[in-house]
């Protein structure tokens, strides 16, 4: 499939199908975000794929009841979560050496979302899952210290085609030069 239109096709999946996930479609998936790019090619990404139904469910009562992946976490066959190393991604001997701060979270971000469009060119469909307790995860999963766990997706075939999300035209988010200044016209 071709990549632009993975990223113009792709849509938050809440739905899913119980087919199970190939594991060869699966590999090339995390392969995929294997392959993303990371500071100073650090890598500090670490992925957790869950199949087992009692953990599915673990890792459901430590989002909050109102959100709306509550039930897809449990529905999906598969639930990849992402954690990473802190201390290492945009630092030098362990100090952050941007204003950023430690750029984890952008490495991990990145995976994630290497992760969600390779799945959709397999024609599975994923959802940014971010709002949860992330400690109780991290116990749940046994994430070790130094590391954090950043998001999690379920994967599966989705049961019915999400819908389109509005999005905001380009000469609203685009600038030319400064921030304000029309980019297009």
């Amino acid at each position: 499939m071709d990549l632009l239109k993975v990223i113009h096709d792709r849509r938050s999946v809440r739905k899913y199908r119980t087919d199970p996930v190939p594991d060869q479609i699966l590999t090339e998936i995390l392969d995929a975000a294997r392959r993303s790019p990371s500071w100073a090619n650090t890598q500090v990404w670490r992925f957790i794929v869950v199949k087992d139904p009692r953990v599915k469910e673990g890792l459901q009562s430590c989002l909050t009841p109102t959100n709306p992946a509550r039930a897809a976490i449990i529905g999906a066959p598969v639930v990849i979560c992402v954690a990473a190393k802190r201390g290492l991604s945009g630092c030098h001997t362990g100090a952050p050496t941007t204003d950023k701060g430690d750029w984890f979270m952008f490495d991990a971000g990145i995976a994630m979302e290497h992760i969600v469009l390779a799945a959709w060119n397999f024609g599975l469909g994923t959802v940014h899952v971010g709002s949860f307790d992330a400690k109780k995860a991290e116990s749940l999963l046994k994430i070790p210290e130094g590391y954090s766990i950043v998001e999690m997706t379920p994967l599966g075939y989705f049961s019915e085609t999400p819908r389109e999300t509005p999005r905001k035209p380009l000469s609203e988010i685009v600038f030319l030069d400064a921030f304000g200044e029309l980019y297009l016209k």
